[in-house]
Formats: C-alpha cells, sequence, structure tokens
C-alpha cells in the first residue's frame, strides 16, 4: 500500500520528535549508570562480617579526625560534597608517594570546584602528629580548603576504613600491632554513598576517577 505524501510527513515529523526526545533524555540521564555500591557488592573478604548482607542504604559514618592544621574534621566538612578518600601514612616508601602525587592530580583537576574535595586518613596516627602532616602537606602541595590530611584515634580509623570505606581486606581490631595498607581510592557521592573504588597508583584508574567524578557532577 502507496503511503501518501501527507501521511509521509507525519510520519517524518513523528520519527523527529522521537529523535530529539531520545537525545534529550540520553543527554540528562545517562549519567545516572555510575553504581551506588553497598556491602553485598563487594568482596565479602573486604566487608565485616555484620555487614555482609546488607545490600542498600549504606554511607559513610559520622567520624572526627584531626587535619595538618590541628583543626577537627568532621561530616560536616564533607556536606554536600563529591571527595576521594584514602589511606595511608607518612613514612611509607612505596605506594604512597604515588598515590599522594595522584590526589594532587586531582586536586588540581578540580581546583577550582568547590564541591570536589579530599580526604586521606594516616594509618599509622600515633607517628603521624599534626606537625608531621603539616610537612607532608606543604611538601605535596595540599590546599587546605580542597585536602584534610588526617589523623587521629587509631581504633576509630580503622573501623572506618573496614566498616565505611571497605578499603581493606585484613581482619583486625585497630589495636597495637594491626595495621593496614591499601592503594585503594573511594569516591563518595553528596549523599555519603560509595560510587566507586579505584587502584590509586595506577594512572589509568586516576583518569578513570576523574570522568566519575565529572558524572556526579552532573547528576
Amino acid at each position: 500500500m502507496l503511503i501518501k505524501k501527507s501521511q509521509r510527513k507525519v510520519i517524518l515529523a513523528a520519527l523527529g520528535v522521537l529523535i530529539i526526545i531520545y537525545i534529550l533524555y540520553t543527554s540528562l540521564f545517562s549519567n545516572e549508570t555510575l553504581p551506588v555500591y553497598n556491602p553485598v557488592d563487594f568482596n565479602p573478604e573486604l566487608v565485616d562480617k555484620n555487614l555482609h548482607s546488607t545490600s542498600n542504604n549504606h554511607t559513610i559514618s559520622d567520624f572526627t579526625l584531626i587535619n595538618q592544621n590541628g583543626d577537627t574534621i568532621t561530616q560536616n566538612e564533607y556536606k554536600d560534597k563529591i571527595y576521594v578518600a584514602d589511606f595511608f601514612f607518612t613514612r611509607c616508601p612505596s605506594i604512597c608517594p604515588i598515590m599522594s602525587n595522584n590526589m594532587a592530580k586531582i586536586q588540581q583537576t578540580f581546583i577550582k570546584n568547590n564541591d570536589v574535595m579530599l580526604l586521606s586518613l594516616s594509618v599509622t596516627p600515633t607517628i603521624d602528629s599534626v606537625s608531621v602532616l603539616r610537612e607532608y602537606a606543604n611538601n605535596k602541595g595540599v590546599i587546605d580548603s580542597k585536602w584534610n590530611i588526617t589523623t587521629g584515634n587509631k581504633k576509630h580509623i580503622y573501623e572506618l576504613a573496614r566498616k565505611s570505606y571497605f578499603a581493606v581486606v585484613e581482619q583486625g581490631d585497630g589495636g597495637l600491632q594491626d595495621f593496614i595498607h591499601t592503594p585503594n581510592f573511594i569516591l563518595i557521592d553528596k549523599k555519603k554513598q560509595i560510587r566507586g573504588i579505584y587502584d590509586g597508583t595506577n594512572d589509568i584508574e586516576i583518569q578513570r576517577i576523574i570522568e566519575d567524578i565529572n558524572t556526579l557532577k552532573n547528576l
């Protein structure tokens, strides 16, 4: 059956509208593919056994830390912020300098964006005093308003690593002999949810985290 010229115009117009709707939809919603991570999504070895079955609503627990200026840092400093967290220690001769340099790259990339911040937590807090952190921050080009290099109570920091950020496999109690060492960068959104885990020593992974931060900015 032949399609009349007028009908053909209507069909073409309808197709045009559908294409426009599709383009608008994908531009608005395609970025919403970045996952939200809950305990059940991780390797069970990374998750405290009491959280293994948790499949939704996981957020970063409240924390109290001390930064390179001796200021108390809590979730309030990161309210409505996108941020990257990592665990390090200033005397680390291997992966930590690479991680810190890569955190500095992220800092520089988003230097003019007040919605993006960084958080580094020392895994040797008794050694990494405020003065030590201040020197370390100076050496790494830390901008105080963007990046907190922190120390604090060891048990508290290790519990955050194991029960909030899921950054390490090793189990422990945060005691004197307990020690964690991880290359992981953890991406947190404005709702305190985990949105990505990355190898902080890998250049390709750093580019991926930058892309994912841009995705979160557009949500």
